[in-house]
């Protein structure tokens, strides 16, 4: 299957993860201030869970074959809003994101705590640097954008904000884009049930959600955005937002099942029971499924701190 044909199902993160192809932008706004940013994805702070993080490092091959690419015109507008084209791309995983800038006309360094993630992503033409994103060295390197692609909740979102904004330009970009979906209701039943089977007593419900995806979006943003205003730095941070639609053929779902966090640790004969209650419920949907995802990134731009000391004194 070809990287412009790859169809991820979302990725099961209390009911959220990435898939499939963008169609088209609807949305950009400033984004309101949270009144409880930090908390998410059943009650724990994703940034404290390294595993997670690290989860795709399992299967390098299956996790960059199926996971899709980021919208063009997300990519085209973060590159035509920053003040030049050196990039770092924090979390840079297998170099998804980091070979779309490179294709665009962008450096990229990559940084990446994962060092078989790191190996991988070298091996297609990314230059990376194993470490957290919070304890990494720049070295007195700087950069005209921080980019993340599905990458930033496992960062400190204070500690994160400010390292980029000690790396970023006058006028550098901070992006954070995650893909965000919501299987159909009766895929969403059989893997919960299949999963309940595998790992009776789990804490974390799968099942269908309605409005599950927006749920998530929210939380995602909010906090990051939440870091970025208290490590300072930064202006207002926005919202950016895709939606787009992908039809999903039965092994194109199952394909990519494996590579997600909450089944990298099972067995393969559990494995196996998940894959085939959920494929049972695909084919009674006829083979295939139409979903609707969205693309959202969180943005700001670092501010001089004279342009700061202006803005407070505007105040």
């Amino acid at each position: 299957m070809s990287r412009g044909k790859r169809c991820a199902p979302a990725v099961f993160l209390a009911g959220a993860g990435p898939v499939g192809e963008p169609a088209h932008a609807v949305y950009s706004g400033r984004m309101p201030s949270p009144r409880r940013p930090g908390v998410f994805v059943s009650g724990h702070e994703r940034h404290r869970r390294p595993q997670g993080a690290q989860s795709g490092g399992v299967d390098p091959e299956r996790y960059d074959r199926t996971r899709p690419p980021y919208p063009a015109a997300l990519v085209e507008r973060i590159i035509a809003t920053s003040p030049g084209t050196d990039f770092l791309d924090v979390g840079t995983g297998t170099g998804i994101a980091a070979r779309q800038f490179q294709a665009a006309g962008c450096t990229v360094l990559g940084v990446e705590p994962d060092a078989r993630l790191a190996s991988f992503a070298r091996r297609t033409g990314v230059t990376v640097e194993v470490a957290p994103f919070e304890a990494w060295d720049p070295a007195g390197r700087e950069f005209d954008a921080v980019v993340a692609g599905h990458a930033w909740h496992f960062v400190d979102p204070v500690a994160g904000a400010a390292r980029a904004a000690r790396v970023l330009r006058p006028g550098g970009r901070l992006a954070a884009f995650w893909h965000l979906g919501q299987p159909p209701r009766e895929v969403a039943e059989a893997f919960a049930a299949a999963w309940q089977r595998v790992v009776p007593g789990s804490p974390v419900n799968f099942r269908a959600r309605p409005g599950q995806a927006d749920r998530n979006a929210a939380a995602f943003t909010a906090k990051s955005a939440g870091g970025i205003r208290e490590a300072g730095g930064f202006s207002h941070p926005e919202q950016w937002r895709y939606d787009w639609e992908r039809t999903c053929t039965r092994d194109e779902w199952l394909e990519e099942l494996p590579a997600s966090g909450a089944l990298t640790p099972l067995p393969p004969d559990k494995l196996a029971e998940v894959l085939a209650g959920t494929g049972a419920a695909i084919d009674a949907l006829g083979g295939s499924v139409t979903m609707n995802y969205a693309t959202v990134a969180v943005t700001a731009v670092r501010i001089s701190a004279a342009w700061r000391g202006r803005r407070r004194g505007q105040g």
